[in-house]
């Protein structure tokens, strides 16, 4: 990323190359919102703006995936998040977000405060007053695909002089984000397919388990990640890594469940409680999952393939599948107290199946299902403290009630239909 501190003192030939080192960065993310959350971030470094958001398009709307304020963020501890929001608004003229949608047009506004009475569109004043923040000039900028279609929008805000005030963007702004959305927009679409792809996989598992739903899916990649960069910045993990990390573990979380697609009808299906024979048979999805990803074919294979495995393994040792050939799931090694498997215990399980252990609990006990209902918040808090140690990492379990404000936003935001 560039340092926004030093982006007054640089040549546009040096701007420029900074902006190709940043395209090169953005074209290695896989997963649509990891990078949706990376072009805002490094398109509000090209142009120094000290807050931005960022929209993709939905039919005749306009969704909010992101924003970021540098400000706002000053004013929160260390390592916490701003607020995650959600809201959409059609596509139009009225608004300066939903007017680049609409004209698939850069809009540049000195003071949005002072907008030309004759132009369509207004500011809308209710984020400012309800934080206190002042926004002062906007520049707005549509994504497009390389067909020309709207994927999104992207808006940064207040540029800031090398003192830090607020000024408005400039024509070399227009021209530098003209540029990066551009290239943005090739990375976006590649980002939709994978994404599309991804989508494909866990309808397969829907189809047949009709508890593996979109939506469980992706509250539970959700949390996931939110429960990741909070133990990231405590244990002071590289941005670099960190990004690399999470753009995986989005994915690979999606996908924890995708073994289900071997298992009987009969079982996936049945309202009541398993027998242990059929339990012993749904367990089998752990291993016939992870035998669909190659480990040695890319970090995504790799970690998607353990989180498939091992998201079921538990703290203590007594999870499963445990200690097993996954060509055959046989057991490779026992435990001599029980004579069953041995689990694997501790920092022998990999780091994304612990966090999705944690993530897929917590959804799965808040959801109400055909055989049970769904727990109150009260009762599952108390128990994945209960389960700290046991079922699940204690520091994974810190991390999540450290996100936990979030983590609840985004169950009430990706409800079942």
């Amino acid at each position: 990323m560039i340092d926004k501190n030093k982006y007054k003192e640089l040549s546009k030939e040096e701007i420029l190359v900074k902006i190709l080192e940043t395209e090169s960065l953005i074209h290695s993310v896989q997963d649509v919102d990891v990078l949706l959350e990376q072009i805002l971030t490094e398109a509000r470094s090209v142009v120094n703006a000290d807050a931005g958001s960022i929209y993709i398009a939905e039919g005749d709307r306009l969704a909010i995936r992101y924003a970021q304020n540098d400000t706002q963020q000053k004013k929160v501890p260390a390592g916490k998040k701003l607020p995650y929001i959600f809201f959409d608004f059609p596509i139009s003229n009225t608004t300066i977000a939903g007017c680049a949608a609409y004209t698939k047009k850069l809009v540049n506004v000195p003071d949005v405060y002072n907008i030309d009475p004759a132009l369509p569109y207004k500011f809308g004043r209710a984020t400012d007053e309800k934080t206190g923040y002042k926004t002062v000039s906007n520049l707005t900028i549509p994504i497009l695909s390389m067909s020309g279609m709207l994927l999104g929008v992207l808006q940064v805000l207040n540029a800031l002089d090398k003192d830090g005030n607020p000024e408005p963007f400039s024509h070399d702004d227009e021209i530098y984000l003209s540029h990066f959305a551009s290239n943005a927009g090739i990375a976006l679409e590649h980002a939709f397919l994978t994404r599309s792809m991804v989508l494909r996989m866990i309808k397969m598992a829907e189809l047949r388990d009709p508890k593996e739903t979109g939506m469980h899916v992706n509250r539970v990649a959700n949390y996931s990640v939110e429960i990741y960069d909070r133990l990231a910045f405590k244990k002071e993990i590289p941005a670099s890594e960190q990004t690399k990390y999470r753009d995986s573990l989005k994915i690979a979380s999606m996908l924890h469940d995708v073994g289900k697609v071997a298992i009987s009808d009969t079982i996936l299906k049945k309202a009541g409680k398993l027998t242990d024979e059929e339990f012993s048979i749904m367990k089998t999805h752990t291993w016939l999952g992870a035998r669909l990803f190659n480990s040695d074919a890319s970090p995504l294979d790799k970690l998607s393939m353990e989180i498939a495995l091992r998201h079921h393994e538990n703290w203590d040792g007594t999870g499963y599948p445990g200690h097993i050939d996954l060509k055959t799931g046989k057991t490779v090694q026992t435990d001599t107290k029980t004579g069953k498997t041995k689990g694997l215990i501790g920092e022998e399980i990999p780091l994304g199946a612990r966090i999705v252990s944690l993530a897929d609990v917590y959804d799965a006990l808040s959801s109400k299902r055909s055989y049970k209902d769904s727990w109150t918040e009260e009762d599952i808090l108390a128990e994945v403290k209960k389960m700290s140690g046991k079922k699940f990492d204690p520091e994974i379990v810190d991390a999540f009630f450290d996100v936990l404000e979030r983590i609840q936003a985004i169950k009430a935001h990706f409800v079942d239909e």
